[in-house]
């Protein structure tokens, strides 16, 4: 199910000239992380956002490739990015890195932890240079890692801009009417499909600006 999902995101992502940085279904909610490419300046803004959103809730509800009840999450990848992939770890080679090893993978008493820049990666293993007196270089194997992500140092004085990136566009939702802690609307959209006998609702006036954080399927 995740192969024909990830058929249908790409091309639409690709079209946007985004990058599909990640795409997970877990527990009902499916999540999809779109990035600007590894040369762009800036990231993804909250008008991309919502477009990504209403493309691609159009297209699985027009193909209906997910059983039952659902929630679409739209979000950018955040300053610390999440490495689950071979592909995510070459994407940030250059950057801190922390890094977690599962528990089978060390000897008793050793440290799970790592954390130093990722000089390496290939399909099978990253090489990290260790924040040590030594700058020691390890290669971990990617199957020996319970958890990765890239690590932001903030300069000084430096602000979060549109132009650093967008943290995360999933926040808790306000009341109605009422702005999120970032000061932008939220809106949620119930997709109702007309197999079931529902109704989908018109567009909104405000579809063109407003950024749908959360989108519900139903079969």
């Amino acid at each position: 199910m995740t192969d024909k999902i990830h058929t249908l995101v790409a091309p639409i992502v690709a079209d946007l000239k985004l990058d599909l940085y990640d795409l997970e279904f877990n527990g009902g909610i499916l999540k999809v992380t779109v990035d600007t490419p590894p040369s762009s300046p800036g990231g993804v803004n909250l008008d991309q956002l919502a477009l990504v959103t209403r493309l691609v809730g159009r297209d699985l509800d027009h193909h209906d490739p997910i059983p039952g009840h659902y929630t679409l999450e739209v979000s950018s990848p955040g300053l610390e990015r999440t490495l689950r992939t071979s592909a995510h770890f070459r994407r940030e080679i250059g950057k801190t890195v922390n890094i977690r090893l599962r528990a089978a993978a060390v000897d008793p008493g050793a440290t799970r932890r790592i954390q130093g820049v990722l000089i390496a990666a290939d399909d099978t293993t990253a090489t990290v240079r260790v924040d040590d007196a030594a700058l020691t270089e390890r290669v971990i194997a990617l199957d020996s890692i319970e958890r990765a992500k890239t690590v932001f140092r903030w300069e000084k004085g430096e602000k979060l801009t549109p132009s650093t990136g967008t943290p995360k566009a999933k926040v808790n939702k306000p009341n109605a009417g009422e702005p999120n802690a970032a000061g932008s609307p939220t809106r949620t959209n119930t997709k109702t499909s007309v197999a079931a006998g529902g109704v989908k609702p018109p567009p909104g006036p405000s579809d063109e600006l407003d950024t749908p954080i959360e989108e519900e399927e139903s079969a």
